[in-house]
C-alpha cells in the first residue's frame, strides 16, 4: 500500500502546461497527445480513447468563441483595409470574399482553441482535473 503523503505528492506533481497546449491546439489529448480530444467538431470526449483520462470536467463554455473572434477580427481587420487599398476591389467582391474568409478561419479556429482551453484547464488542474470532485 501507498503512503498517502507520497500520493498526494506525486498527484500534485506539475504537469506541463506548454505541452498540454500545442496538444490540445492538435485536438490532441492533453495528458498523453495520441487520442482524439473531440467525439465530433466541437464535442469533448468524456474520456481519452488512448489513455482513459477523464476529459468530462472541462468548463470551457463562451471562452473559445471570445479568442476566435478576438482572433478572426484582429487577423481579417487588416488584411480587408491593406486589400481595399492595394488592389480597390468592387465593394461586392470584398464583402463576399472576406465574408467567406471570415467563416472559414473562424471554423478552422474554433475548435483548435477549445482544445487549448480544456489543455490549459487540464494542466492547471482545474474544474476537477486534480482528482478532487
Amino acid at each position: 500500500m501507498m503512503d498517502p503523503a507520497l500520493a498526494r505528492d506525486l498527484d500534485e506533481e506539475e504537469r506541463p502546461t506548454r505541452d498540454a497546449v500545442w496538444r490540445g491546439l492538435a485536438l490532441r489529448c492533453p495528458s498523453c497527445g495520441k487520442g482524439r480530444m473531440f467525439d465530433g467538431y466541437l464535442h469533448v470526449a468524456d474520456h481519452c480513447p488512448a489513455c482513459g483520462e477523464t476529459l468530462s470536467h472541462h468548463r470551457a463554455d463562451d471562452g473559445p468563441a471570445y479568442l476566435t473572434i478576438l482572433l478572426v477580427g484582429h487577423i481579417m481587420a487588416p488584411l480587408i483595409l491593406i486589400v481595399f487599398e492595394v488592389w480597390r476591389p468592387a465593394p461586392l467582391v470584398l464583402a463576399g470574399g472576406f465574408t467567406v474568409g471570415c467563416v472559414a478561419l473562424s471554423l478552422f479556429l474554433l475548435p483548435r482553441l477549445k482544445g487549448m482551453v480544456v489543455a490549459i484547464q487540464w494542466a492547471k488542474r482545474m474544474h476537477g482535473f486534480g482528482g478532487q470532485d
